[in-house]
């Protein structure tokens, strides 16, 4: 008789239990079908998501939603991410699906080091606890590569999370830092896939190879039009040789990502122009492997070379002088003012020379995406 008893109170709770969470995953911003496939750890999961971004989003409430977040996504070629300071995942666009082969519902909720790579893990913690001396968080960019879990095969097929592999993420953002006891401070985070697919390669562009100490070993006809240097020039050269002295740091680390992630996004950085100056370029790079040992081939493979296809941002810098690096002529900087001047009246603002044109340029680039559909709007005129 008490058995029976106790069997009925254990199903009656069951049901009720049941109906919660029937009721809690209603209240979530999903898709009936959606929904429906839930399991009670992932509504609860979803929900403290959703409470986490509704304190979150509490200070823009008076901010309008824009209708062009679609096509921002699209532009984008990779996906939004936002980051609680212990690294769980708070919110994912729900395009991750297409560069990761798993759904914004499967993502949500989980902490980021359990899909990604081991050795990234102290990367991923200094990106996240970023510190001053009074203990406070520094509202500042961030600019990072990592490695995470890719359930989608070389086809572009989805498989199953036990035969996922690592793919390679370039993520780009700033840390939101909330002073409220009710808000939340987090990591906003735009993440792209690398290799980045260049659609985008036109005269402004050359391709070259390297050694693994970043010597050239082959580069396109395109750098004789654009630096001044013949291909030959470069041969057994170290790109270093042709970086600023200041921005050899940022070199430093596309390299380090290069030997240990295989491939990277340097960030804009100055390259030597033969004839003086400099000009600011950004590289896109990866490691192609070497053959796979064999039976004939018994030795491990090594790494054949890096592939980088660099993107020039801006014209020559004039007039700077150090080591190896000779100013232009008096005349040659007469002229190279003079059609600053005419490109800047012909946009109707301010007469900028020299190193002031690239400051504003390269100043644009970081404030915002839409910045940079300013100045590409600015420098296709020019």
């Amino acid at each position: 008789m008490c058995s029976a008893i106790s069997r009925e109170a254990a199903r009656r709770r069951r049901r009720v239990e049941s109906d919660v969470f029937g009721d809690l995953s209603r209240l979530l911003p999903l898709q009936p079908s959606v929904r429906a496939h839930l399991d009670k750890p992932s509504v609860i999961r979803l929900t403290l998501s959703y409470i986490r971004m509704q304190a979150l989003l509490k200070e823009t409430e008076g901010l309008n939603p824009l209708d062009e977040t679609s096509m921002y996504l699209k532009i984008l070629e990779g996906f939004l991410m936002v980051l609680s300071t212990m690294g769980d995942m708070i919110f994912l666009s729900d395009n991750v699906s297409k560069y990761m082969g798993l759904s914004q519902t499967e993502l949500m909720g989980h902490n980021i080091f359990e899909y990604t790579h081991p050795c990234d893990h102290e990367e991923i913690r200094h990106n996240l606890h970023y510190f001053t001396g009074n203990k406070t968080f520094l509202p500042c960019c961030r600019d990072f590569v990592l490695r995470i879990k890719s359930a989608l095969t070389h086809r572009g097929r989805v498989g199953n999370l036990k035969s996922t592999t690592w793919k390679v993420l370039h993520c780009q953002g700033r840390v939101k830092l909330c002073t409220a006891s009710s808000s939340v401070s987090c990591l906003l985070l735009t993440c792209r896939p690398l290799p980045l697919s260049h659609t985008l390669l036109s005269t402004h562009t050359f391709t070259s190879q390297h050694s693994m100490d970043m010597r050239f070993t082959y580069c396109d006809q395109r750098v004789t039009s654009l630096l001044g240097y013949r291909p030959e020039e470069l041969l057994g050269r170290s790109i270093y040789d042709l970086c600023h002295t200041l921005d050899t740091s940022c070199l430093n680390k596309n390299h380090l990502n290069l030997c240990l992630k295989s491939q990277s996004v340097s960030g804009q950085y100055r390259m030597l122009v033969r004839s003086g100056g400099y000009v600011w370029v950004e590289s896109h790079s990866a490691v192609i492997p070497g053959v796979q040992p064999s039976r004939s081939r018994p030795n491990p493979s090594q790494p054949l070379c890096i592939l980088s296809v660099t993107y020039i941002l801006s014209c020559p810098a004039v007039g700077q002088s150090e080591d190896g690096v000779h100013p232009l002529t008096e005349k040659q900087r007469e002229e190279t003012s003079d059609k600053i001047k005419t490109r800047a009246d012909k946009e109707g603002a301010l007469v900028l020379t020299g190193v002031i044109f690239l400051g504003v340029c390269f100043c644009l680039l970081y404030i915002s995406e839409a910045s940079f559909e300013i100045w590409l709007h600015i420098y296709r005129n020019l």
